[in-house]
């Protein structure tokens, strides 16, 4: 026969209450319990290791105090770093700027001892036009043959010229000072001829717009 022990009622009643709260506990309760434990326990952690980066921080801050004579020397010596830094640059950049000087010099020498090099080459087929035509009116008979080929010649010797930027002046206009210059006068044979260009000397030249020699031209008065 199984033995059951004679408790009082309100015994019985007070352990089963009991052993039913912890038993059958509402799972959202429980979920909010472990919540508020979790915050509690993360609350302490950050309190912790705020007070334990405080008190490494207070050595450093009190290391930080100087005296008038220690911040003095301090700033003396930053300021020595940074003069020394800035002659630096300075001897740098003058390093820099005394090398751009000698290379540009010896370029512009180099440019002008060479300047012309492009125009010489493009004239030297003109040059052996030349001395072929010389070679030619060695045993030639014909002239009209010769004048052709020295016409041809110097037409190709122009055009060499003005791909270089050489032009001649137009003598056939109006006299104008800034392109002619009128080394004599003579009688025109018209009125509509007087002040005009009548004849012309010597040609004249531009490069690249600019005059290089003034026509020689006679004005009719």
């Amino acid at each position: 026969m199984d033995y059951k022990p004679n408790l009082p009622n309100c015994m019985v009643q007070s352990f089963w209450k009991k052993n039913k709260k912890k038993t059958y506990m509402d799972p959202k309760k429980k979920e909010t319990v472990k919540e508020e434990e979790l915050v509690d326990n993360t609350q302490q952690v950050d309190q912790e290791t705020e007070a334990s980066a405080a008190d490494k921080e207070a050595p450093a801050q009190e290391e930080e105090v100087l005296t008038p004579e220690q911040e003095l020397a301090k700033k003396l010596e930053e300021a020595n770093a940074k003069i020394e830094d800035q002659n630096d640059k300075y001897l740098r950049l003058s390093a820099e700027f005394d090398n751009y000087r000698k290379r540009t010099m010896k370029e512009k020498a180099e440019l002008i001892k060479n300047g012309g090099e492009k125009c010489i080459s493009s004239i030297l087929p003109v040059i052996d036009d030349f001395e072929r035509a010389l070679k030619t009116t060695e045993t030639a008979t014909d002239v009209a043959a010769i004048r052709e080929g020295l016409e041809l010649v110097y037409t190709k010797f122009m055009s060499v010229m003005g791909q270089n930027g050489v032009e001649a002046i137009d003598a056939s206009s109006e006299f104008n000072t800034d392109f002619h210059e009128a080394i004599t006068t003579f009688a025109a044979p018209s009125e509509d001829l007087k002040g005009k260009i009548i004849d012309c000397v010597q040609t004249g030249y531009t490069l690249n717009g600019k005059v290089i020699r003034h026509a020689k031209v006679v004005v009719g008065e």
